[in-house]
């Protein structure tokens, strides 16, 4: 048994790897073919986005295995004993069984397919990859099950996967029965520990069995998935940072800024700021940069005398700046569901991320005057030499803007071209790794959280359909304009509204389900469509750092080995400044607005 497990966990992970391996050469080869070919390579770019629903689904798989499917924090405050493993076994169940109704549903829509025999091209068909659902979801709703507790709460679990099956089969009994238990039903096990992906599929496919409407309109919207154009860059600017945090890029940007602005008061905590921000630009609000740099920043900012709070404080709230700097995936991800140009969202983050950094950096630079701690004086052979060790990492910056806004490259392509950067300047350049062994390790943690954040992304368009359908959008709007007269007002209200809705999701779930709702309200109010996506990612950044269940307060927790209490004291001044910052953000739209005028739009 173990061994054929064994084979079934390396095959899984091994397609994943290949598919995104092949999401990264094809818009290589492309930019190479392009100008030498008409038209470019046949069907380059629907294979891309069809191998982006193999790694995003397998990667879900392969995130349920580990137990890394995005949930909320707050079945942690659920103290250990028969109380966790009840809730830990009801949770699995509704999962479970939300996932089998997704499974069972997918295989119709394969069999419908390959009726069809559509053709992606290279007399490839698209019920090839469309198989990736059924598979998927079967294996997720395993694993859930498996992962229940014991063996009775594995056969409880189990006989969700079949009453799963069974209503996928009969939901017409459900028609025309209301709708509200069953979301409670699936929302309550969100909070005791369900993935957040299986409260919005559950939601969606109960209530639309209630209408009448056949369930598997969730699992063709999730097929959508595959024709999202701006998609693909995703999985490709996050496997940049996997790359560059599986290399020693941090300690030599630490050792550059460290060497030019270590003389200034608070200079190890500014630096601290900088570089925490450059690599959640790739990795994502994902907790990736607390992780993965927390060993080397907190040891770093103790030796130069910085007091342990402020230190633990300024890793907890760093570890979400950067999210308004270009190309970080929530910007992506909001351009996708909001329906507009990513380049505008680039360029509009700019100077809101800019004034974030700067208040952080304005605090280290406090806590340099008020503890006396240490600075690095200035010395230009350091500074010289540390400048060229990092020079390559610091041209990547360059390389995005260059290849984006020459027009010589889409947006996928230009994140294909920055991951081969990004593995040849560490891999091949520095040899921060065993070149292949490294790319592995860096592409395994990559599909596991792309597999997390985009299955999220697939089951909320069918939750948003379905939100369309009974006009919630227009409800709310009429709400709205009812209630609430002036355009400022309501920006205070939205950002009191968001900074709730960051501290209870994350960030990629609240997009694809807040978004839609808040949109067409803020064309109403005459909100900049531009302003409102830069708007809606600084207070989702600012909940990351939101008691009592930010995501970046758990994960510094667990990665500096600190009280969860000590953790929010910690943070708490850095809530307020960077409270202010996003205040100014949505009152001052010149910030947002003001290089976007001066470049003109896309």
């Amino acid at each position: 048994m173990p061994r054929s497990l064994g084979f079934v966990h390396t095959t899984e992970e091994s397609i994943a790897t290949v598919a995104l391996a092949a999401m990264l050469l094809l818009p290589l080869a492309e930019i190479v073919v392009r100008p030498l070919v008409a038209g470019g390579i046949p069907g380059s770019i629907p294979f891309v986005e069809h191998l982006t629903l193999v790694v995003g689904f397998l990667g879900a798989a392969l995130a349920a295995r580990r137990g890394k499917l995005i949930a909320l924090a707050t079945a942690s405050f659920i103290p250990d004993g028969a109380i966790r493993r009840t809730t830990q076994c009801f949770s699995a169940t509704v999962g479970a069984m939300v996932v089998a109704i997704l499974a069972w549903t997918s295989v119709d829509i394969v069999v419908i397919e390959m009726e069809f025999a559509e053709e992606i091209a290279l007399g490839v068909q698209t019920w090839m990859f469309q198989l990736v659902l059924p598979v998927s979801f079967s294996v997720i709703a395993f694993r859930l099950a498996w992962r229940a507790g014991g063996w009775l709460a594995r056969a409880l679990a189990g006989s969700g996967v079949v009453a799963g099956v069974w209503l996928a089969e009969s939901f017409a009994i459900l028609e025309g029965g209301p709708g509200w238990p069953w979301v409670v039903l699936v929302v309550l096990a969100a909070i005791l520990g369900s993935p957040i992906f299986t409260v919005l599929a559950g939601a969606a496919l109960l209530l639309n069995m209630t209408e009448a409407i056949d369930p598997a309109t969730v699992a063709l919207y999730a097929y959508d998935l595959a024709t999202e154009p701006h998609l693909p860059a995703i999985p490709l600017f996050t496997l940049t940072g996997f790359i560059l945090a599986q290399g020693r890029t941090s300690e030599r940007l630490l050792r550059v800024f460290r060497a030019w602005v270590g003389w200034a008061p608070g200079g190890t905590a500014v630096v601290t700021a900088i570089v925490c921000a450059f690599f959640t630009l790739f990795t994502g609000g994902s907790g990736v940069t607390i992780l993965a740099l927390g060993g080397v920043l907190l040891p770093a900012l103790l030796k130069d005398g910085y007091r342990d709070r402020f230190s633990v404080g300024l890793l907890t709230a760093s570890g979400s700046l950067g999210l308004l700097f270009p190309p970080a995936m929530p910007l992506i991800l909001y351009a996708i569901v909001a329906q507009t140009a990513p380049e505008n969202l680039f360029v509009g983050g700019i100077l809101p991320g800019m004034v974030l950094l700067t208040l952080v950096a304005a605090w280290g630079m406090r806590e340099g005057f008020v503890t006396g701690a240490g600075r690095h004086a200035f010395a230009w052979p350091e500074a010289r030499r540390a400048l060229w060790a990092a020079k390559w990492e610091l041209a990547l910056p360059f390389v995005v803007v260059t290849a984006l806004f020459s027009g010589q490259a889409t947006l996928v392509e230009t994140s294909a071209l920055l991951a081969l950067y990004a593995a040849i300047i560490t891999g091949l350049v520095h040899r921060d790794f065993s070149f292949w062994c490294g790319l592995r390790q860096a592409f395994r943690e990559c599909i596991v959280l792309v597999g997390g954040v985009l299955v999220i992304l697939a089951v909320a368009k069918g939750f948003t359909a379905y939100m369309l359908d009974v006009d919630i959008p227009f409800r709310l709007l009429e709400w709205t304009q009812s209630n609430i007269e002036s355009p400022l007002l309501f920006l205070l209200a939205l950002n009191i509204f968001l900074l709730i809705v960051g501290c209870l999701m994350d960030i990629f779930s609240a997009i694809v389900v807040v978004v839609p709702l808040i949109a067409e309200i803020g064309l109403a109010y005459d909100i900049d469509p531009v302003h409102l996506g830069i708007i809606f990612v600084a207070n989702l950044e600012l909940g990351y750092l939101t008691p009592p269940v930010g995501l970046n307060l758990f994960l510094a927790s667990y990665r500096f080995d600190r009280p969860l209490l000590q953790v929010y004291r910690a943070s708490l001044p850095l809530l307020g400044i960077l409270g202010f910052g996003v205040l100014v953000i949505t009152y001052v739209p010149w910030l947002t607005l003001g290089l976007l005028d001066l470049i003109g739009r896309q």
